[in-house]
C-alpha cells in the first residue's frame, strides 16, 4: 500500500506544487527534523501526524506535552510518565500488540526521569515479541534531550540507558517495523551516531555557522549555500532525501488542525489598574488562594570544625600512650652500635657508584639499612653523617679515627670548603699512616667525580690557597704535604688507579636501575 503524506508545497514551483511525503519510504529510511526553536519544528511534526494518522500507529515521546492535543481529534492515548519504568515498558509492548497510537508526556518530570521513562518506553517498543512487529512511526521531538552528544548534569547512567534505547531505534529499528522520527535543535547537540542514521532530512532556520555548515554537508549543498538557513521563515524547510525529493527542495508546511496547548504567544495589552490595587493583588491573599501553612525556619547548621580544632580534639581524647622502657646505654652497647654503623658505612661505600651520589642520597640509604639490621638507639643525625661518611671514605680505620691527630685533621677540614673536605682527609690519612699519595683517581672519587683533570685542579687550587703543598721524588712520583698539620704522605704515582667493581652482594637501596 503506497501513501503520500502531503506536508505542503514547493516554494520554488510555480503554482503551488505539493510536496508529498512518500510514508512506505520513510517507513525504511527515518527522518531528521533540524531547526531553532521558533522555526516550526513542532508545527511541522504535527502536520505529518495529522496527514498519516488514519494510514499507519503513530508514537510520540513528547517531552513538553504540546501534543497530547492529537487524543481529542485523532484518538491518540495519552501515557502519563508518571509511573514505574517496568509500567511504561509493559504498556509499550501492549502498544505494538494492540496497535494503538499513544502520545507519552512527559511533562513535568525532570531532565533525568524524562530520559529514564523515554529509555524504558522505547525499550518495550524495541523488544516486542515478533508476532507484533507492524509498521509504527515513532516520533522524538526535542530528541537532544534523549541522545546528547556530550555529557550534561544528568547521571551517566541515566544518559547511557537513553543514548542506548535512541541509538536502538534509529539503527535497528527498521527490522522490527519502527521508523524513528527525530526533531532536534541543533545538531550539534545530537548525538552523531544516532543522527547519522536518517536519510531523509527537513532543515530549517538556523544561525550558528557550525549548524549551517552542517546543515549544508547533510543536503549536500555548497558551503556558500549555506547563509540561506539563517534567511528561513518561520515553517519553512529545505527537503532532502529518498522518501522526500532527490536534490534539495524548499517547501512551505501546509496548515494544521490541531494546535498545542500552549499556543502562539502574541503580544496583549497591559491591564489598566491603579497602584495600591496593583500591591494588594499581591501582597494580599485572594478569597480562593489556598494558605499554606508557614514551615518554621530551621536554625543554620554549625560551621563545620577546622583542621586544627579535629586534630586537637583527637589528642585531648587520645589515651597517653605508656612510656616505653628506657636501656640504659653502657659501654658495650655504644662500642656495639658504633660497630654496626661503620660495618653499613662500608657496605655503603664499597659500591663503586656509592662515590658519585650526594650525601642525601646516601643518607637514605643508610637509614634504611641500620633499619634492616635492627641498629638501636636514635639515628645519625645528617651533620653528624656527614662527618662520619669523610672518615669511611678516607679510610681510616677506627682506632686512628679515636686519636687526637685525627681530630686535628677534622678540626682543619671542617673550616675548608665542603667539596674539598673530603679530599683532604683522604689527604691526612694517607700523611698521618705514612702510605703512598693517593693517585689522581682515588681523589677525583673523594670529591664524586670521575674526571683525574678535576682531581689535579683541586689539588692546584688547594695548593694555590697554601692549604697542600706538592713536589716529585727523584722517580717523579708525588709527594703532597699539609703545612698546618705537619704530615707528608709518601711518594705516590698518581696516574695509578683502577676503577673499583662493583659487588652484587652491596647494592645501593636507592640506586637508579
Amino acid at each position: 500500500m503506497k501513501a503520500g503524506i502531503d506536508m505542503g508545497v514547493v516554494s520554488s514551483a510555480p503554482g503551488g506544487t505539493s510536496a508529498l511525503l512518500d510514508l512506505e519510504e520513510l517507513l525504511a529510511t527515518r527522518l531528521l527534523v533540524q531547526g531553532n526553536s521558533g522555526s516550526g519544528k513542532s508545527h511541522l511534526l504535527r502536520r505529518l501526524l495529522e496527514q498519516s494518522a488514519g494510514v499507519v500507529q503513530q508514537a510520540i515521546i513528547d517531552p513538553e506535552g504540546d501534543f497530547v492535543t492529537l487524543a481529542d481529534k485523532f484518538g491518540h492515548v495519552v501515557v502519563d510518565a508518571s509511573r514505574s519504568e517496568g509500567d511504561i515498558q509493559r504498556i509499550a509492548a501492549r502498544v505494538r500488540q494492540h496497535r494503538v497510537s499513544v502520545v507519552l508526556s512527559l511533562e513535568g518530570l525532570d531532565a533525568e526521569a524524562q530520559m529514564r521513562c523515554a529509555a524504558a518506553f522505547l525499550g518495550g517498543l524495541f523488544d516486542a515479541d515478533r508476532d507484533f512487529w507492524y509498521p509504527m512511526l515513532v516520533v522524538v521531538d526535542e530528541a537532544q534531550l534523549f541522545a546528547p552528544a556530550a555529557a550534561g548534569d544528568v547521571s551517566d547512567e541515566a544518559r547511557k540507558v537513553s543514548l542506548g534505547a535512541m541509538t536502538n531505534l534509529m539503527c535497528r529499528g527498521r527490522k522490527r517495523g519502527l521508523a524513528g522520527i527525530i526533531a532536534t535543535q541543533r545538531l550539534a547537540k545530537l548525538a552523531k551516531n544516532v543522527a547519522a542514521e536518517a536519510s531523509n532530512f527537513l532543515m530549517g532556520r538556523t544561525f550558528l555557522d557550525i549548524d549551517m555548515a552542517r546543515a549544508a554537508d547533510l543536503l549536500g549543498m555548497e558551503r556558500r549555500q549555506a547563509e540561506m538557513f539563517r534567511d528561513l521563515e518561520r515553517g519553512h524547510f529545505v527537503a532532502l532525501g529518498p522518501a522526500l525529493a532527490r536534490r534539495p527542495v524548499p517547501i512551505r508546511i501546509g496548515d494544521v488542525e490541531t494546535s498545542a496547548r500552549s499556543g502562539t504567544f502574541k503580544l496583549v495589552p497591559l491591564p489598566e489598574q491603579p497602584k495600591e490595587d496593583a500591591r494588594d493583588l499581591i501582597f494580599k491573599p485572594g478569597e480562593d488562594e489556598p494558605v499554606r501553612p508557614v514551615m518554621p525556619r530551621r536554625a543554620p547548621p554549625p560551621p563545620a570544625p577546622s583542621t586544627n580544632d579535629l586534630l586537637a580534639q583527637l589528642a585531648r581524647t587520645r589515651p597517653a600512650a605508656a612510656p616505653e622502657a628506657q636501656v640504659e646505654a653502657t659501654e658495650e652497647t655504644k662500642a656495639e652500635r658504633d660497630a654496626a654503623v661503620d660495618a653499613v658505612l662500608r657496605e655503603i661505600l664499597d659500591d663503586p657508584e656509592a662515590a658519585f651520589r650526594t650525601v642525601a642520597v646516601l643518607y637514605q640509604d643508610f637509614l634504611v639499612r641500620c633499619r634492616i639490621r635492627r641498629v638501636g638507639g636514635e639515628p645519625l643525625s645528617l651533620p653528624a653523617f656527614r662527618r662520619r661518611l669523610a672518615v669511611a671514605r678516607a679510610g681510616v680505620d677506627t682506632a686512628t679515627a679515636e686519636g687526637p691527630e685525627w681530630d686535628r685533621a677534622v678540626a682543619f677540614a671542617a673550616d675548608l670548603a665542603e667539596d674539598i673536605q673530603g679530599v683532604f682527609l683522604l689527604l691526612a690519612r694517607a700523611a698521618l699512616e705514612g702510605a703512598p699519595c693517593p693517585p689522581d683517581g682515588e681523589i677525583a672519587r673523594a670529591c664524586g667525580s670521575r674526571s683525574p683533570g678535576r682531581a689535579r685542579r683541586l689539588v692546584a687550587y688547594m695548593e694555590s690557597r697554601n692549604i697542600v703543598v706538592t713536589r716529585n721524588d727523584p722517580r717523579g712520583l708525588r709527594i703532597i704535604a699539609l703545612p698546618d698539620l705537619g704530615w707528608e704522605t709518601g711518594p705516590g704515582d698518581p696516574n695509578a688507579f683502577e676503577e673499583p667493581q662493583a659487588s652484587s652482594d652491596n647494592r645501593d637501596l636507592f640506586a637508579v636501575g
